[in-house]
């Protein structure tokens, strides 16, 4: 089952993402309680257990102010698979990874310098700087908190509704 859970701190406050595996292990284990759970249902020989789609911590963990791994996937999930150029949504395969500042004229490989260009836009732009073209950015990147990681990344691993009250989404 591919099944995500969302994972709540004691504080009620959205620390992670599991599987439903793990999700299982802990609420068994007795770190977490069960919050919300599915219609669904896993069987044994002796006992029907609902399938959780939230659980909480029994105890506060204190979670370091988290960062979210800058990677080509999360680049893309923090534009929305959107050009920031033109602001064209397009596949996975049609979009790169631009540098705002080019590595050549001193720039870094960054969150706050690496936004999402479709491939025409990046050509364009090339090896020049913003000011040097006619394009302009849709928003201005930045690393994204671990909350709004958990907000965008609801698109990608089934976010179910009752997650929604957790991750401020009404």
């Amino acid at each position: 089952m591919e099944i995500s859970v969302l994972v709540l701190n004691a504080s009620y406050e959205a620390i992670n993402v599991c599987n439903l595996r793990r999700a299982m292990k802990m609420v068994f284990k007795g770190t977490a309680q069960t919050e919300e759970v599915s219609d669904l249902k896993i069987h044994s020989p002796s006992a029907a257990i609902s399938v959780p789609h939230v659980i909480r911590l029994v105890n506060y963990v204190h979670v370091p102010r988290s960062v979210v791994k800058f990677s080509r996937k999360n680049v893309l999930v923090r534009d929305h698979y959107t050009c920031q150029y033109c602001h064209g949504e397009f596949p996975t395969a049609q979009l790169t990874l631009d540098h705002v500042i080019p590595i050549s004229r001193g720039g870094q490989t960054n969150w706050e310098n690496v936004v999402t260009a479709c491939k025409k836009c990046n050509n364009k732009k090339g090896n020049k700087m913003l000011y040097e073209t006619q394009l302009t950015l849709a928003r201005q990147p930045k690393t994204p908190s671990i909350l709004t990681y958990l907000q965008l990344n609801r698109h990608f691993r089934g976010c179910h509704p009752s997650w929604r009250k957790y991750l401020y989404l009404n």
